[in-house]
């Protein structure tokens, strides 16, 4: 009886301590009492900045395709099993690999000045000697395509310096409007005859970081060289073409390298009935060279790790299975989410929800959900509980996040992090993104909110968030 007692006695104290309920409460009681257990970690010290501590420190970069991004396979897995997760493994995926090389760039004329700046990702090397031209400033792609109306030579032997600043007034051009300048204004410029893009760093630091990202040429079409210049150097380029012409010479050393493969890592926390039906828990293992990827997206690593260690460790599990799903590849090619849909698209009709962290290190402020509005009750009852994290806002809408967005087509119920990106921007896809950048209260608040959510959805008694007509994806 004694023994009996102690096995009973977690459960009898996780249920005397749950939250006052109604008759119509649209959470059952076990599943409010394990919700409100979870949001209350998020007020003490969890274990989520250790993992990213540890994944900086002990992998550092990881360029899809890299040996650190191989590193950083072996790592996760590594993890999941110490942390006694089930089920973990390696899921393969081809990704295409591109290396760094040297890049440098300097003012020529009028006078001599230094720029810093960053290959963009995938882009071609310049000629050994390099690329010396006059530049051409344009505001926008539509500014180019303008110019070379008017005057069908007007970039013909040039570099074009694609020069609008990336603000983090709402009202003014932010990272989503600046982007298609970096990921397409070299595929754009190549055909009118530019030598070669130089883009103001799509960030909003007023440090002297380049700020790196992916471009992506046209199949078949003529590719230059292309990369990013600080946004004080873009300034001093600013100053320097109001006085007159200005001529740049760029470096760069880059190059693509064979396809290889890297590899989404999985491990599970199998559902008490259901664990068959799975909710995803993830982030993107994959991050840029120049820094360690602490902000972009270890702190994303760290909460799915988190959130599930924390619905390890209730006495009663949900219903369903949470599943960490670390994917591959998202800076350059979002080749791990397409590989898992693809690759579990039987397996998707029994997804109950997928949620991705990929927005940093800031305080959480709630969820964006695309779902039925049959789950929209369940959704703001555990929102009410998040509240004292200072995430109890839900907004409806949205992919949930770019790994999780090849899941939307079939149906599959996206939940997206929201938190405060109010300096997000100003080290994302820098050297400047490192492990001091991480908010440990921030963070723990994050992984608790995740952990409750995810919990919630993983334990409501039937999958009734599917949207009825599911939205195209659109990917951040």
């Amino acid at each position: 009886m004694t023994r009996l007692l102690r096995g009973i006695a977690p459960a009898l104290a996780f249920l005397l301590f749950a939250p006052a309920v109604r008759a119509d409460d649209p959470l059952p009681v076990e599943t409010r009492a394990a919700v409100a257990a979870l949001a209350r970690k998020g007020s003490a010290q969890t274990r989520a900045v250790e993992w990213v501590r540890r994944l900086t420190d002990e992998v550092g970069p990881r360029l899809a395709g890299s040996p650190g991004d191989r590193a950083a396979v072996a790592w996760g897995q590594a993890l999941l099993r110490e942390l006694g997760l089930a089920n973990v493994r390696a899921e393969e995926v081809p990704v295409k690999a591109w290396e760094r090389g040297v890049e440098t760039a300097e003012v020529v004329a009028p006078f001599r000045q230094r720029l810093v700046v960053a290959a963009l990702g995938g882009s071609v090397p310049t000629p050994e000697g390099g690329v010396a031209a006059p530049i051409a400033r344009m505001e926008s792609l539509e500014a180019l395509e303008e110019a070379v109306k008017a005057d069908p030579d007007a970039v013909r032997g040039k570099i074009v310096f694609f020069g609008r600043r990336t603000v983090k007034d709402p009202a003014g051009p932010g990272y989503g409007k600046n982007v298609p300048m970096r990921s397409s204004g070299p595929a754009k410029a190549a055909p009118h005859g530019a030598l070669a893009v130089i883009v103001r760093s799509v960030g909003t630091s007023t440090s002297r970081f380049a700020h790196t990202g992916s471009t992506n040429y046209e199949v078949g079409g003529p590719r230059i060289p292309a990369a990013a210049v600080s946004n004080t150097d873009a300034d001093l380029l600013e100053r320097l073409l109001a006085k007159g012409p200005v001529t740049v010479r760029l470096v760069l050393g880059c190059r693509p390298l064979p396809d290889t493969t890297s590899a989404n890592v999985i491990g599970e926390v199998p559902g008490r009935e259901r664990p068959d039906e799975v909710v995803v828990v993830s982030g993107h293992l994959d991050s840029w060279d120049l820094g360690t990827g602490a902000v972009d997206d270890g702190a994303g690593v760290a909460i799915a790790v988190e959130a599930a260690r924390l619905v390890a460790e209730l006495p009663r599990r949900p219903r369903r299975t949470i599943r960490v799903v670390l994917f591959a590849n998202e800076e350059s090619g979002l080749a791990g989410g397409k590989s898992y849909a693809e690759r579990h698209v039987a397996e998707l009709p029994k997804h109950a929800g997928a949620f991705e962290a990929d927005s940093g290190t800031g305080a959480p402020q709630g969820f964006s959900w695309n779902a039925a509005d049959t789950l929209e009750p369940a959704l703001a009852a555990v929102a009410k509980l998040l509240e004292p994290l200072g995430a109890g806002a839900l907004r409806k809408g949205g992919a949930g996040g770019a790994d999780i967005s090849p899941m939307l087509p079939s149906g599959v119920p996206l939940f997206g992090l929201r938190q405060d990106s109010a300096t997000y921007f100003d080290v994302h896809h820098t050297a400047d993104d490192t492990f001091d950048k991480i908010e440990p209260a921030s963070l723990d608040r994050a992984a608790a909110a995740v952990a409750a959510m995810a919990y919630a959805v993983a334990d409501l008694p039937e999958i009734h968030g599917r949207p009825a007509e599911a939205p195209a994806a659109k990917p951040r």
